[in-house]
C-alpha cells in the first residue's frame, strides 16, 4: 500500500527522502548514470502516483502549490532527479488533460507500480514519424537529449503521421537496446542519462495515441507549463547559496564586508526566483487561465518572462558564489562544484530568445498601467 494521499506530492513520505536523495547525488555524477534507487524510493513513497488523478478523483491534479513545492525540493536535493520528475509531472499533466478514462487509469496503475513516465520532442534530423504498413501504425525515428533513455518505462512522444499533423503517442517498448547515451557529454546533469532513443519498428495501437492532432502544442498548456522547470532550476537557486553560505561559516568568512556584500547580491537573486516562480505558477494554474483567452495570453506572457528572470538569477547567483568561494568552488571535492555544473547546464532550455521576445510583445501591446497587466 502507498504510504500517501494520493491526491498530495509533498508528503511526510516524499520529505523523509529527499535528504538521502542529496546525500547519493554525488556518487551519481558519472556519465551514463541514472537515479535507479532515488526513482525507487519516490515510487514507494507514491510521489510518482500522485500526478496521476486516481480514477475515482475524476482527473483532479495536484494543487498549484503542493506541486510547485515539491519540484522546488526535488531541485534542492538533485537536480538531474528533478529533471526526470519535471518530465514524469509534464507527462501526467498531458495525459490527465488529454487522456480517454481508460488511458487515465491504465497511467494511473503504471505508476503505482512504480513506472516512471517522461516526454520526449526533441528530435535531430531522424524524427520520429507514424507510418502505416497495411492496417497497422509503426513508429520510425528516434529522439534526442531524451531524459532517462533506457530508464523512463513509459516515455511520451510526439511524432507526425504522414500528412505532418503531430500527435502524442504513448508507445509500448520492447527489450530491444534503443537507448544510445554516448552522445550526451554535457558539462553537468550527468546523473539524468539523457541520449538518443530509437522508436524503429515499433507497433502503436489506437488506444496508445494521447488526445488528438496538435494537442501537444495547445495553449495556454504548452508554454505556460515551464513554470515547472523554473520551479525545479530554482530548489538547485536556493540550494547552491545555502551550500555558499555553510561555507563561509565554517571558515569563519562571515564577518567579511566583501563576503556578505556577495551573498547580500545572490540572496537577492534567489528570493527574485523565488518571487517569479510561485506568481508564474498560480498564474499558469490558474482556473481563470484555462477558461480566458485574454488571461491564457497574460499568463503565457508572464511565465515567459519568468524563464529569463529565473535563469538570469541562476547566472547571478553561480557568479557571487564562485567570487565568494574562489577555487574551491572549482574542485570536485566540494558539492559546489557539482552543483554549479548542474544548475548551468539545466539553465539552458530551449528558445531563450523567442520566450522573451514573445513576453515582451504581450506587454508592448497592452495598454493597462503596468501594475496591473497580471493581476
Amino acid at each position: 500500500m502507498l504510504d500517501v494521499d494520493s491526491r498530495r506530492l509533498f508528503t511526510p513520505s516524499f520529505r523523509r527522502e529527499l535528504g538521502a536523495i542529496a546525500a547519493r547525488a554525488a556518487a551519481l555524477d558519472e556519465d551514463g548514470s541514472f537515479p535507479t534507487e532515488d526513482v525507487a524510493r519516490l515510487a514507494a513513497a507514491g510521489t510518482l502516483a500522485a500526478p496521476f488523478a486516481r480514477p475515482a478523483d475524476s482527473g483532479v491534479a495536484p494543487s498549484c502549490d503542493d506541486l510547485m513545492e515539491s519540484l522546488r525540493a526535488i531541485g534542492h536535493a538533485s537536480l538531474p532527479l528533478g529533471r526526470l520528475f519535471e518530465g514524469h509531472v509534464n507527462a501526467a499533466a498531458l495525459i490527465r488533460r488529454y487522456g480517454t478514462l481508460p488511458q487515465r487509469e491504465s497511467a494511473w496503475r503504471q505508476a503505482c507500480e512504480g513506472a516512471l513516465f517522461g516526454i520526449w520532442n526533441t528530435e535531430g534530423t531522424n524524427g520520429v514519424r507514424l507510418i502505416r504498413r497495411g492496417d497497422r501504425l509503426e513508429l520510425a525515428g528516434a529522439k534526442i537529449f531524451a531524459s532517462g533513455a533506457g530508464h523512463v518505462a513509459c516515455p511520451l512522444i510526439t511524432a507526425r503521421d504522414e500528412a505532418g499533423d503531430l500527435f502524442i503517442v504513448l508507445p509500448r517498448l520492447d527489450e530491444s537496446p534503443r537507448a544510445d547515451l554516448s552522445a550526451w557529454q554535457a558539462h553537468g546533469m550527468r546523473a539524468s542519462a539523457s541520449g538518443t532513443f530509437s522508436f524503429d519498428g515499433l507497433r502503436v495501437e489506437p488506444e496508445d495515441i494521447i488526445g488528438g492532432a496538435g494537442d501537444y502544442h495547445r495553449q495556454p498548456h504548452f508554454s505556460a507549463g515551464a513554470w515547472r522547470f523554473c520551479a525545479v532550476q530554482l530548489g538547485g537557486i536556493e540550494r547552491l547559496v545555502e551550500e555558499a553560505r555553510s561555507f563561509l561559516r565554517r571558515l569563519k568568512r562571515e564577518d567579511d564586508p566583501h563576503q556578505r556584500a556577495r551573498m547580500g547580491e545572490a540572496l537577492i537573486a534567489a528570493q527574485t526566483a523565488s518571487l517569479w516562480v510561485e506568481r508564474a505558477a498560480r498564474l499558469a494554474e490558474d482556473e481563470e487561465t484555462q477558461e480566458s483567452t485574454q488571461a491564457a495570453e497574460a499568463a503565457i506572457a508572464y511565465v515567459n518572462l519568468a524563464r529569463s528572470a529565473v535563469e538570469r538569477c541562476g547566472l547571478d547567483v553561480l557568479e557571487h558564489v564562485q567570487r565568494s568561494i574562489g577555487l574551491a568552488a572549482f574542485q570536485r571535492t566540494n558539492p559546489i562544484e557539482k552543483l554549479s555544473r548542474d544548475l548551468a547546464t539545466y539553465l539552458r532550455q530551449p528558445a531563450p530568445d523567442r520566450a522573451l521576445c514573445e513576453g515582451a510583445a504581450y506587454g508592448l501591446r497592452q495598454d493597462a498601467p503596468l501594475r496591473e497587466l497580471w493581476r
